[in-house]
């Protein structure tokens, strides 16, 4: 298989554009998409400071390190989710990635902030824990941005992301998220700031690539917590038909974009105060936020450390049994 673009050895496949590419030159394809988008649905101006943020994984590494070379004037983000030795080896890496090319990065940790970290808010609050993290992550984005001077977070959300939460959506016929599902978030309100996601057309196997190729040193595995989680048999089903028809996902989340996320716009626009504990934006008198850390503080700090215990041991016992099937499979072959 040759490069379309020089004639050598292609190292990538890409069968939704029906083309192939060396190792630079798939770079160069890669930066193209993600400028093209930036300047196509106007995210980023040269003029303005940009906080990346960012998880330990591929995509929001990768989207920092294109920033970087373009000459975005960036900071990185990571949020503590306090979720053990995953949270622990996702934070080396991105400061691994922020030292290694003198960039500056932000920590924030969420037990700093609602006095827990998400693995005891699951179990204090009985509340799903990817509602839980989704809710941290979007107040603390937001904060950090407005606190540290930024106009815009940029998210590594790529094309598969997308497509499942569209997807998701869709079956639910959820019109709210429907009408909110676009890859520039405006910022609607003075305490608000626009998020972007520049990677929105790239598919997650190209930003595995691009990782890769790149010698980007990225967390691998999931978070233990995503598990059965809807999105990722969202994902797979997606997945399939991608197989049989290249392209899907990209004419599926393209096509709404362009022709149907119109439609859901047209609703009353939603009226937004400030919360009156912590001044960040809200529908009520007191933000989510702001009442998932009262939630917490009500339980006492003697239910938070039995939350501790009992997670910290349930993580022991996934890691013993994910030992024991890898030990299985190595003495069944």
């Amino acid at each position: 298989m040759k490069c379309r673009r020089c004639g050598g050895r292609a190292v990538l496949e890409l069968r939704r554009h029906n083309t192939a590419f060396c190792a630079d030159d798939f770079l160069a394809f890669f930066r193209n998409q993600v400028h093209e988008t930036i300047r196509r649905w106007g995210m980023l101006t040269r003029d303005e400071p940009v906080l990346v943020a960012v998880s330990g994984g591929k995509d929001s590494l990768a989207l920092w390190d294109v920033l970087l070379e373009a000459g975005y004037a960036t900071t990185g983000l990571y949020i503590d989710l306090g979720i053990f030795d995953y949270s622990r080896e996702s934070k080396a890496r991105c400061q691994a990635f922020a030292a290694g090319r003198g960039a500056r990065l932000l920590v924030v940790s969420v037990a700093d902030e609602v006095g827990a970290g998400i693995p005891q808010v699951k179990a204090v609050t009985r509340r799903p824990t990817c509602s839980a993290c989704g809710l941290s992550k979007r107040y603390i984005m937001n904060r950090a941005a407005l606190d540290h001077g930024f106009a815009v977070v940029a998210t590594g959300h790529n094309l598969d992301d997308e497509a499942a939460t569209l997807f998701g959506s869709t079956l639910r016929w959820d019109e709210s998220s429907l009408a909110r599902q676009t890859p520039v978030l405006a910022a609607t309100h003075p305490k608000l700031v626009r998020r972007v996601k520049p990677l929105f057309r790239l598919s997650e196997r190209e930003t595995a690539a691009y990782a890769f190729l790149r010698g980007i040193d990225y967390i691998v595995e999931e978070c233990p917590f995503a598990k059965g989680a809807t999105s990722i048999a969202h994902k797979e089903v997606l997945n399939r038909l991608e197989d049989v028809s290249p392209g899907a996902k990209a004419s599926f989340l393209l096509n709404y974009l362009e022709r149907a996320r119109p439609r859901f716009q047209a609703g009353d626009p939603v009226e937004l105060r400030e919360c009156a504990r912590c001044g960040q934006t809200t529908t009520g008198e007191v933000c989510a936020f702001c009442k998932l850390a009262d939630q917490v503080r009500r339980s006492g700090a003697a239910a938070v450390a039995a939350a501790v215990e009992a997670e910290a041991d349930d993580a022991a016992l996934r890691g013993l049994a994910s030992d024991v099937g890898a030990a299985s499979e190595i003495h069944a072959s």
